[in-house]
């Protein structure tokens, strides 16, 4: 169907209910599949939309001087059918080339259509790509509403999403838990009886069986399906499904004469006139089903009774209903005995569902999306330069048109209705949700007709669950679990798993906490879980705690002993200097413990091990200096060495240790810079628990602190033990020997105890290995001294330490 204009609107519609497809014998060229079963009600809704555009074009308060025309295409309900047309509307179907420029408005500006989900998908796949708008008045997939799938997808009819809540509405209004379930193998069937089962599970109902309806209406696929209706105790059939899919079920429920069925209809077949027939009515009287909602448009009955076929074969559609409607042809070399059309017969003499207006849902839906287009481009052709929502404060250019402005436009569109209902999508390219609910009743004649017995919303789509009327409910902190072997909605209640709470009636299944969330004792409450760390206030950090000060104690008691006999020959022998770095450093040890105590915050997490290297490196290097200068007074009091000590002055020494500990500097520096320790919620130790903790941030940073220390100390240690049979009575090289043999040993064993331990006792296992090594040093190397000191200060004499006393 044609209609030449400024703008052209394309139409995808289902013209004819089945497609017949040639015998492929590989023998001959295929002949071409041809449409059949012409489906009246879809050409009303296509002359709805040549209604609709010829008043828009009559209105001069709705696109003045501008003129809409459109190309209106069948898709025999077969996705390559409505594919190749959606092609041909997009690229224009004009042999001739009239404008080189390539400038002007594309053949469509917008596609009414497609009825089909999975038409919608397949199209607006590739519709996305240049953001050409399409609008449909019937594909009701929930999966249509990912705007980042289909950006340029609307819809006049609401999602499948809402269509589901209602039905269970429905269900659960009527007391109906145990049911059986039908849908199209398509998109539309597959997405709503997922969504159909989750919220049925939730409701409380059972699900008897779930059938896919064969697309190739596969005769023993559909025999078994119904003998499998017939054979379950199920009293109640939902179904989705459009009426291409169906019908050859019902003609096969008629044959093995399945009554006593309360057939559920979805919206995509609950008002279709095919249905409604005296052979069907023994089967399907009393079907409940959710309907588009109803509208009506004035006018539109005259208009379509005003239809006459013409000679145009860009209009052959027109004539191919003309056909259908009085039973004649117009191909002068048909079948002899066939009538005649003349072009002249009376349409006001036919009652179809082509001249019914007293059920407008679909074809309310073509009007609606038509409109909305043109409010769209009306919009667009009001916006004032300069005050554009384009870049650049532009507007869009009506002479020159780009599909994705009108794609802005659409989505603000809001207008209302002659008959008073507004029109507007959400961000999704959705509109309000709102059915009628439709009970197929029988008429004075026999026949069967669908009246409206109520209406659903969202907001009523959206009650909450209630209990089922064919068992008890469950207590809280249990679930459902169905009893096997028996066809009736019974079950048992089995406690939640820990981590699980069920705190409603009837509930199927439990619902796992979330992340940060823990199952109360009674399971019906999810609480926050417990957070593990290293605390002062419990008995291991307060022992951790306090070892770190006693140490930090002794450490400043040990400086005034040594202050206090500065002057004295084991003091000064054993390089004061050195010996007050050194336990500078060890105080620092000690002290950098309280870090890894407490709530892990962001700079402690910083901190901990910096300030851990940083003294140890300091603490170690300083040992490896009076090891060195040990090593060197030994050989400066012999002939060959006596230069030796040139190279281990006070200045040589202190350099030494800052180079080493600047070393540890860079190491940490880059590590922080690059991949800093941050404070960690850890879910991973155990399930009920969060253990809050410091990442490492870079294995390679922490390897590498830990791999200096270890450097210096093995060298420290190695120097020392070569150094320990020295001639000299109170030679410090032992000393040092003994306290490196304790701190690698310590260290060592810290590697495997702190990757095996969990949690807050990984924490733990790390500063016991931090004090373990500070007290080993600090024992080692300074309580020899202070026991001379102390104790025995008759042997802190230079004579003593020469060894020239008894």
């Amino acid at each position: 169907m044609y209609q030449d204009g400024d703008l052209i609107i394309g139409g995808l519609f289902a013209f004819h209910l089945i497609t017949v497809f040639p015998v492929l014998n590989f023998k001959s060229e295929p002949e071409q599949s041809h449409c059949e079963r012409f489906y009246m009600a879809s050409f009303q809704q296509a002359q709805t939309m040549v209604y609709a555009i010829n008043e828009i074009n009559n209105n001069p308060k709705l696109l003045p001087n501008i003129t809409l025309g459109y190309h209106l295409y069948d898709n025999c309900v077969k996705l390559g059918l409505a594919f190749r047309s959606a092609t041909a509307l997009l690229s224009g179907t004009d042999e001739i080339v009239s404008n080189f420029n390539c400038t002007g408005p594309p053949p469509v500006i917008g596609i009414v259509g497609d009825p089909g989900s999975t038409h919608c998908i397949a199209i607006s796949s590739v519709l996305g790509l240049f953001r050409i708008p399409m609008v449909s008045y019937y594909a009701t997939c929930s999966c249509l509403s990912d705007r980042k799938k289909y950006p340029s997808f609307f819809r006049t009819i609401p999602s499948d999403a809402f269509q589901v809540r209602a039905m269970i509405q429905i269900l659960r209004h009527f007391g109906w838990t145990w049911v059986g379930l039908l849908y199209s193998d398509d998109d539309y069937g597959i997405y709503a009886a997922q969504s159909f089962q989750k919220e049925v599970q939730i409701f409380g109902g059972c699900v008897s069986f779930s059938e896919i309806l064969p697309l190739d209406n596969n005769h023993v696929d559909i025999q078994r399906i119904v003998q499998g209706i017939q054979a379950s105790t199920a009293r109640v059939v939902v179904v989705f499904s459009t009426e291409a899919y169906l019908l050859p079920l019902m003609d096969e429920v008629v044959l093995q004469n399945v009554t006593g069925r309360q057939w559920i209809a979805s919206e995509a077949w609950a008002t279709s006139s095919v249905f409604h027939t005296q052979h069907l009515l023994p089967f399907l009287g009393g079907t409940l089903g959710i309907a588009i909602r109803r509208g009506e448009i004035q006018g539109l009955q005259e208009f379509l009774l005003r239809l006459h076929p013409d000679s145009n074969l860009r209009n052959n559609m027109v004539r191919i209903f003309w056909e259908n409607m009085f039973g004649c042809t117009f191909d002068t070399g048909g079948r002899e005995g066939e009538k005649m059309c003349t072009g002249q017969e009376d349409l006001s003499s036919t009652e179809t569902a082509y001249s019914d207006v007293s059920e407008l849902r679909a074809s309310y839906n073509v009007y609606k999306a038509v409109y909305a287009l043109a409010h769209a481009l009306h919009d667009l052709m009001q916006c004032e330069e300069g005050r554009g929502p384009f870049s650049g404060n532009r507007c869009g250019d009506i002479t020159n048109l780009k599909p994705w402005q009108l794609v802005h436009y659409l989505q603000k569109v809001n207008f209302t209705t002659d008959f008073g209902d507004h029109v507007s999508f959400d961000k999704n390219g959705d509109a309000l949700a709102i059915y009628d609910v439709l009970n197929w009743q029988r008429n004075s004649d026999g026949s069967i007709i669908a009246r409206t017995v109520g209406v659903v919303d969202e907001g009523a789509a959206r009650g909450k669950p209630q209990r089922s009327v064919c068992s008890e409910s469950c207590p809280p902190g249990t679930r459902r679990a169905r009893r096997k072997g028996l066809p009736v909605c019974c079950f048992d209640c089995l406690p939640c798993a820990d981590g699980e709470i069920s705190n409603i009636s009837d509930s199927i299944e439990c619902t796992v906490c979330p992340d940060e969330f823990w199952s109360n004792p009674k399971k019906d409450e999810c609480v926050p879980k417990e957070v593990e760390f290293l605390s002062y206030e419990e008995p291991l950090g307060i022992s951790l705690s306090t070892a770190s000060l006693l140490g930090t104690f002794i450490c400043s008691a040990v400086v005034v002993i040594f202050a206090h006999h500065r002057h004295t020959p084991v003091v000064r022998a054993n390089n004061s200097e050195l010996s007050f770095l050194l336990l500078l450093s060890l105080k620092l040890c000690f002290l950098c413990v309280l870090l890894f105590i407490g709530r892990p915050q962001l700079w402690t997490c910083q901190l901990r091990h910096a300030v851990f290297g940083i003294s140890f490196v300091l603490c170690i290097s300083s040992i490896l200096v009076k090891t060195m200068v040990v090593i060197a007074v030994f050989k400066s009091s012999r002939p060959e060495g006596k230069g030796a000590m040139k190279w281990f002055g006070a200045a040589q020494q202190r350099c030494t240790v800052l180079v080493l500990t600047a070393l540890q500097v860079v190491i940490c520096s880059v590590w922080l810079s690059n991949a800093s320790p941050v404070p960690h919620k850890n879910n991973q130790y155990t399930s009920s628990k969060i253990v809050f903790e410091c990442t490492i941030g870079s294995v390679a940073g922490f390897s590498m602190l830990l791999g200096y220390i270890g450097l210096l100390a093995a060298v420290s240690f190695l120097l020392a033990f070569l150094a320990r049979n020295l001639p000299d009575n109170f030679n410090e090289a032992k000393f040092i020997t003994f306290s490196m043999l304790i701190f690698c040993a310590v260290w060592i064993a810290f590697v495997p105890a702190f990757v095996s331990s969990p949690g807050k006792y990984a924490v733990a296992v790390e500063i016991f290995a931090i004090l373990a090594s500070s007290f080993g040093l600090l024992v080692a190397i300074f309580a020899p001294k202070c026991y001379i000191i102390i104790v025995h200060p008759e042997r802190n004499t230079k004579k003593a330490i020469m060894g020239r006393t008894n």
